[in-house]
């Protein structure tokens, strides 16, 4: 856990200079959409897998929100380098996605 905090303050530093920061990246769009939906299907399909192979249900759960997070913050440093912006909004959208079906995937577990 301290490693996701250490890693994502890190990524700071990453984020566009506000000149550069795209005026279209609005909190609600299809490109948020696709993030939320993007990072729900990470999350669950990681932890499906990991439960499957016999992990403890927090174990599982834990993995996956690292991987879940890897990804997320992993696409926005593509698109920097890619000369796109990084948008924390992106983020935001990819953090709600995975929450959402962590919460899910909770209510479903026996």
């Amino acid at each position: 856990m301290k490693f996701a905090l250490v890693f994502v303050l890190g990524s700071f530093s990453f984020g566009a200079p506000p000149e550069r920061q795209h005026d279209g990246d609005r909190w609600f769009g299809r490109d948020k959409a696709l993030h939320f939906v993007a990072s729900a299907l990470v999350q669950t399909g990681t932890h499906l897998t990991l439960r499957s192979s016999g992990l403890s249900y927090a174990d599982a759960s834990r993995w996956a929100g690292a991987v879940t997070l890897g990804v997320g913050v992993g696409k926005e440093l593509y698109d920097r380098a890619d000369g796109r912006y990084f948008s924390w909004k992106d983020l935001a959208a990819d953090a709600a996605g995975g929450v959402s079906a962590a919460v899910t995937l909770r209510q479903l577990d026996p």
